[in-house]
């Protein structure tokens, strides 16, 4: 194997290929990855690395958890998708398991994340026009700055960040736009009568896991319930016990109206998201006024039960608030300089780097991914930490030890 500026040829022929056939609308680190196993994942020439990304929180229950995959595996050889056309032996009973689960009355499954939030952008205009008597054409939906919900057109319209915005006008009407983690600016919104539904996540994940203050999300739902406006947790990221909980709303004991699920709820084998509601909101859309091909297929709703139940068995969400503390602690004991901020809640977390290169966060996760271990910047200073939700004590301390001489490149 010929080596050249520390790429193997190999690797340097993959990212090529990569390069030349495929949109440029990702700048990955320049690792190719070939399998995975719990918190490990292996490149093409067998190096191993901790995951320190879990697929933007995908991967909870770990890389191909043997659980998950057998039940996928089994469900694949029977059947993987008859469309909403003809109902299938598997829907009505992922429909009872997730909605008991969860405590709602009705599910609505789809597939990537970014459909549950428009199911449920969909679900709060209808509502607000057929329960709450808005005006037709005036509903609108309160969102906060530096989300990250998505990138469809309709969801980048109440985007703040540039790069998802820039020449993809024009935008969707029907949103204002308020600070995060700021009440007094949600109590000032819902004073307009017209407001159906406040979108917002629990922790904001590719702003760089901003925790809100303590207290904020209950009050966001009191004001909510006053104001007769639909509080919808995006949970995609920050849902499936990444956080310490089930769901990160469970930190203040919130019951959202809308309930928005992605990413772990497939174990990162496919995608599968749901969103889910009580009837008096879900029961507004009716036949041939939502949906999705694979949305409710056999094989999602299969392997969607098998990773909440391995979340359930395995106890991750007290295995995440364990760990989390452990690894937060062990940052913060680096006392390093050019680490301004550490952040997080369970296994949910980010440094924020200091430093006067622009790249510094850049030049860090290429020295982690050298010693073994794989992370990502987001709006340039800000590293997440989110590994996969079994990780124990010892890995923790391993990694804390990776992320120490990682930062000595500073």
């Amino acid at each position: 194997m010929q080596v050249i500026n520390g790429v193997s040829t190999r690797t340097q022929h993959l990212l090529e290929l990569e390069d030349k056939y495929g949109a440029h609308n990702y700048h990955p680190l320049p690792v190719v990855l070939s399998k995975g196993r719990g918190v490990y994942v292996w490149d093409v020439e067998d190096k191993r690395y901790y995951d320190f990304l879990s697929g933007y929180s995908a991967i909870n229950q770990g890389h191909c958890h043997p659980r998950i995959i057998e039940v996928f595996l089994e469900q694949a050889q029977r059947l993987t998708l008859t469309s909403r056309a003809f109902h299938n032996d598997v829907l009505g009973e992922f429909a009872e398991y997730i909605t008991r689960f969860f405590g709602y009355d009705k599910v609505l499954p789809m597939n990537t994340g970014v459909e549950a939030v428009e199911t449920g952008l969909k679900l709060a205009r209808r509502w607000g026009y057929e329960v709450k008597g808005v005006p037709a054409g005036k509903a609108k939906v309160i969102c906060c700055a530096d989300n990250f919900h998505g990138r469809t057109i309709n969801v980048i319209s109440f985007s703040t960040d540039t790069d998802s915005r820039r020449d993809f006008g024009p935008f969707t009407p029907g949103y204002e736009i308020i600070p995060y983690n700021d009440i007094d600016a949600l109590k000032l919104a819902l004073q307009d009568p017209n407001v159906v539904g406040f979108l917002v996540e629990p922790i904001q994940g590719e702003a760089g896991v901003v925790v809100p203050h303590d207290g904020y999300l209950a009050a966001a739902a009191a004001l909510c319930k006053e104001a007769n406006v639909l509080l919808i947790a995006d949970e995609i990221q920050t849902g499936l016990s990444r956080t310490g909980k089930m769901l990160a709303c469970d930190h203040e004991n919130v019951r959202p109206d809308i309930v928005l699920l992605g990413k772990a709820l497939s174990g990162g084998t496919m995608p599968v998201s749901a969103v889910l509601a009580d009837d008096e909101i879900m029961m507004t859309i009716k036949p041939g006024e939502h949906g999705s091909t694979y949305g409710g297929n056999p094989l999602a709703c299969r392997v969607a039960m098998a990773a909440l139940q391995v979340l359930v068995d395995e106890d991750m969400a007290a295995n995440s608030a364990m760990q989390g503390a452990r690894l937060r602690a062990g940052l913060l004991d680096l006392q390093h300089p050019n680490i301004a901020v550490v952040r997080g809640k369970g296994l949910f977390n980010a440094i924020v780097i200091d430093h006067p290169n622009k790249d510094a966060a850049w030049e860090i996760c290429m020295e982690m991914k050298e010693n073994g271990l794989l992370a990502k910047p987001t709006h340039g200073d800000r590293i997440r930490f989110a590994p996969p939700l079994l990780i124990n004590s010892a890995q923790i301390d391993e990694c804390i030890g990776i992320i120490k001489k990682s930062m000595e490149r500073l």
